[in-house]
């Protein structure tokens, strides 16, 4: 009885990511410290700070738990619910959003219910990358040779469940996390089989829209012409301030400004833990970074960015070895979320991004992005903790 009852706990130890959990673990260390140096300055109590992001992480803990006893066939049929349900949220929010925080943000996407704050958009991207994972693992499973015309076809799909949270999203003026949701859509439809040459024209088409929003919002006309779908002036600032920072450093250009003077004068080592000479507002949240370039220097930044980088290798590792399609694109989606939000964070904190509401993943300050993380972590912890072979075929799931 003893030798079974060891040998199922060996079978489940074997099946838990023990790689991934040091990485988070590690991630999670760094922005403790990182969230109580930067509130120490603006707060009487940093340690409030610091134990309210712990709760959220044990909340998180919790919830990759559960979201690992859900294997393939769950996840699929839960994908729907997911989405529907957070679509519901993201209207939801437009009625009830937190009128002092979109006083001072300009943005309409967050719920408050006294010292309580959520932010829907963020659980929402898990719901998407479940549901794209969903609608491009059906679709190769019914058109099993790729043409043009199914290729477009899925295109086609994949655009019309990503338009509805673009609509909410843009009427809750978030337009930083529109980006996320167009990066994680970019990245599935990249491994979803498409063909190249339909990839390359779309990716010239994505370069030239681009480009010139960008040109016409270095003029006075473009501009104008910009603020007809939208744009606002607060936007403009931010690229003037991403095109010379040194141009205006005591309104639109001080926080990033102040910023990258932080993260500069770390130089190679830094000046030590909670040691920071260089004030940057809201420092907790968009700008933890500065706190890691000012007290841990360059090497530390390096350190940092070498955790992000073992994490997603682990990530694509158990997507290869547990050999599922639908899980591959649902951790392709997962890891496109990670990396565009380290991507733009650490961009926009160097100077070479325009500056954008994203945190930085488990490091930043905020329960509702910590938990849209943690969700992801689990979906991919999963795939190892069941291990399973899946053929879909048929609108069913056949192990092998």
């Amino acid at each position: 009885m003893q030798i079974r009852e060891n040998r199922k706990k060996n079978d489940v130890d074997s099946r838990i990511d023990y790689g991934i959990i040091f990485s988070v673990m590690m991630l999670a260390i760094i922005g403790l410290m990182s969230i109580y140096v930067a509130t120490i300055q603006d707060s009487q109590n940093p340690l409030k700070n610091v134990v309210s992001q712990v709760a959220w992480y044990a909340l998180g803990a919790i919830i990759v738990a559960v979201i690992m006893q859900f294997d393939a066939e769950q996840l699929w049929q839960v994908a729907n619910y997911a989405y529907y349900a957070g679509l519901v949220l993201l209207f939801l929010v437009l009625i009830f959003y937190s009128r002092s925080y979109a006083a001072s943000t300009g943005a309409k996407n967050w719920f408050a219910i006294g010292s309580f704050t959520f932010q829907p958009s963020e659980v929402m991207k898990p719901a998407f990358i479940l549901m794209l994972g969903k609608i491009i693992t059906n679709h190769n499973s019914q058109f099993q040779v790729h043409t043009i015309k199914t290729d477009f076809m899925l295109i086609g799909k994949l655009i019309l469940c990503t338009l509805p949270i673009v609509i909410l999203m843009k009427l809750q003026n978030d337009f930083g996390t529109i980006l996320v949701f167009i990066a994680i859509l970019g990245g599935m439809i990249l491994v979803s089989g498409i063909d190249w040459r339909i990839l390359l024209i779309g990716f010239l088409i994505v370069a030239v829209i681009g480009g010139t929003a960008l040109l016409f919002a270095t003029t006075d006309w473009g501009r104008e012409i910009l603020g007809r779908f939208g744009f606002r002036s607060y936007q403009f600032a931010r690229i003037d301030s991403w095109r010379d920072p040194s141009a205006d450093t005591s309104e639109n250009g001080y926080q990033i400004w102040q910023n990258m003077k932080a993260i500069g004068s770390g130089q190679l080592f830094g000046k030590g833990f909670n040691v920071s000479n260089v004030y940057v507002p809201v420092r907790e949240s968009d700008m933890i970074f500065s706190v890691i370039g000012e007290n841990f220097g360059f090497i530390g930044s390096c350190v940092l960015i070498l955790l992000y980088f073992l994490l997603i290798y682990q990530m694509i590792q158990v997507t290869f070895d547990t050999k599922n399609e639908f899980y591959a694109y649902v951790s392709t989606g997962v890891i496109m979320m990670i990396l565009f939000h380290v991507f733009e964070n650490i961009g926009m904190s160097v100077g070479l991004l325009p500056l954008t509401g994203i945190p930085l993943p488990f490091i930043s300050q905020g329960g509702s992005s910590l938990l849209a993380n943690m969700i992801g972590i689990g979906l991919v912890m999963s795939m190892r903790f069941h291990h399973k072979s899946y053929m879909f075929e048929n609108g069913t799931f056949d192990q092998r």
